[in-house]
């Protein structure tokens, strides 16, 4: 067996038992691979325990397929989520991932991103080696292939569009591709394909529990745009892609105990599919670990029993930038449901009109930053200010001074926008958290924040709670949404005790 206690993979004592209980916290922490049927698995595979002496441990599937093992067709690796220790924060190696999730190393090589991530491509390749397993180009290409092999396995789609949507230019590289890693050709696993629903492709986007997908639609709903967007106690919908050939999604939990989001997708392209799937993973939060965040809350005294009541609390991000930055700057110093209401008239105004019929409810885009950066937003209800604020960040969108690029450094990111008039820090630290996803990002002036982190119930200064926050980096924003929660339950028992109105 295996013994490691390289910090990129868990002790294998804790892989151990992690492997026999089945424990679903760790899947997609490590994978298990099996000497002598030459398959690697996930933690919670119902496979019966092969020998000890066969196992063998590793960080990630790509370092699994690079040693020669192949995907188990019973667990299925390609429905792990991922690891956020290395999806996230200002680490080279986070930075180059998200680049890579981007589609960066489909049209750049791996000189020019490591020159955007600030080091040599040789050092880059041994730090994937060292913390992953395998140098990013096979980090890459596997990720590309199990998104396929899901694709083959859950969904009708032609094989040809199942290469095109999982980044595969030619056929005959991904078919080459897939049976080096598979073993078997593509259609192999089209003997039994998934059942389609009308025109969507259902897909299973996993996650470690404890999650709370109730919370992460509640704080959604309250946000939601009329037009663009329906949030309802079960389910979040939202139109994309162009007004003449518009495509539009559902998220709802999936049926029975299984630790996983139903997406149906209804009528996109091939080439967004991979992109909105990593981008849905992004914004409701699917490769956190649980573990790691509540290890830093529960050393807090203020944090510890919010913890304790939501220990699956995750941090919801933004479908778009651009349409982030804008409810940013219209929530300044005034409620969210304020907020709304000017966003709300921004998109009946300025929102394109999709032209095919789609749900009730779903039918109009968020304007681009082209169109915002000439409109008199007055017209809706904004001050002077604000419009001016908002028609500024969109010109300098427009014109690359600042940008949502998620490999940038939060502390970049957050120097940058602050240069722009009308933003200051709360606002680049709320865009940094729903934009970027970036789970350090702290708006410490932020007055409700301030009073819920009081212990003795006097309003913290902005200095004292960002003293106060250093202890619990590197997860500062988990801790913004469950202080922002306390104040929300707070408020909603104050509410009932108070009773209605005679």
């Amino acid at each position: 067996m295996q013994e490691s206690n390289a910090p990129h993979l868990p002790d294998w004592r804790i892989c151990d038992q992690a492997r026999q209980s089945r424990d679903a916290r760790f899947d997609g922490l490590f994978f298990t691979a099996v000497t002598s049927t030459r398959i690697y698995c996930r933690p919670v595979c119902p496979a019966p325990s092969p020998k000890p002496e066969n196992i063998r441990y590793y960080a990630t599937a790509a370092a699994a397929e690079a040693a020669g093992f192949r995907p188990c067709l019973r667990c299925r690796p390609e429905l792990a989520p991922g690891n956020d220790a290395w999806q996230r924060g200002d680490h080279v190696i986070a930075r180059t991932l998200k680049l890579m999730e981007q589609g960066a190393l489909e049209d750049n090589s791996l000189e020019q991103i490591a020159q955007r991530v600030g080091i040599g491509a040789r050092q880059l390749r041994r730090l994937f080696v060292e913390r992953l397993g395998a140098p990013p180009i096979s980090v890459h290409i596997t990720r590309r292939l199990l998104f396929a092999k899901q694709l083959l396995t859950e969904t009708t789609m032609p094989v040809t569009d199942v290469a095109m949507a999982s980044g595969f230019r030619s056929l005959r590289r991904f078919n080459a591709a897939f049976q080096q890693a598979n073993r078997i050709p593509p259609r192999e696993l089209r003997r039994h394909p998934g059942k389609s629903t009308g025109d969507a492709l259902t897909l299973r986007l996993g996650y470690r529990p404890p999650y709370d997908f109730e919370a992460i639609l509640s704080f959604l709903r309250t946000r939601a745009l009329p037009g663009v967007e329906q949030v309802d106690e079960h389910s979040y919908a939202r139109v994309f892609g162009a007004a003449d050939a518009p495509s539009w999604l559902r998220l709802s939990a999936w049926p029975g105990d299984e630790h996983a989001l139903q997406l149906q997708l209804h009528c996109p392209q091939p080439a967004q599919m991979l992109g909105v799937v990593a981008k849905l993973r992004r914004m409701f939060d699917l490769d956190a670990d649980p573990q790691s965040i509540g290890e830093v809350l529960h050393a807090s005294k203020v944090l510890k029993p919010m913890h304790r009541r939501r220990p699956g609390l995750r941090l919801p991000g933004g479908w778009d930038g651009f349409e982030i930055a804008v409810r940013a700057i219209l929530g300044q110093q005034i409620s969210v449901a304020a907020a709304r209401t000017l966003a709300t008239r921004i998109v009946q105004r300025y929102g394109a009109t999709v032209s095919a019929p789609l749900p009730t409810g779903l039918e109009r885009l968020f304007p681009d930053p082209d169109i915002l950066a000439d409109a008199d937003l007055r017209e809706v209800g904004l001050t002077t200010a604000r419009a001016a604020t908002v028609r500024g960040v969109a010109q300098a969108l427009l014109d690359g001074r600042i940008d949502f690029r998620s490999e940038q450094p939060l502390d970049e990111f957050v120097a940058r926008w602050v240069e722009l008039a009308g933003i200051g820090e709360w606002t680049a630290h709320y865009m940094a958290m729903r934009a970027l996803s970036h789970p350090d990002a702290f708006p410490a002036a932020d007055l409700i924040l301030r009073r819920a982190a009081a212990s003795d119930g006097i309003e913290l200064s902005t200095k004292a709670l960002t003293s106060l926050a250093e202890t619990w980096r590197p997860w500062r924003a988990y801790a913004v949404m469950h202080l922002w929660r306390s104040a929300s339950d707070a408020a909603s028992a104050r509410a009932k005790t108070k009773g209605p109105t005679p």
